[in-house]
């Protein structure tokens, strides 16, 4: 599949929050951590499970830079 979100990033689930209508996602990228919500629904058509590999893509037109 072709996106055109260029920040794409590949990692491993470390763990998932299940909540009512939203999930917290957490990857591990290296030594550091993205965090995502989606929706349960969403996790469960994914089949996401902790362990799993998977591409955080990042679309976004602000990207904030600290120092």
């Amino acid at each position: 599949m072709e996106l055109s979100a260029r920040n794409q990033i590949k990692g491993r689930i470390i763990s998932i929050k299940h909540g009512a209508v939203m999930a917290e996602v957490v990857i591990e990228v290296d030594s550091q951590e993205i965090t995502s919500t989606i929706t349960m629904g969403s996790l469960g058509r994914l089949q996401l499970a902790v362990g799993d590999r998977v591409t955080a893509i990042i679309k976004a037109s602000d990207v904030l830079i600290g120092k």
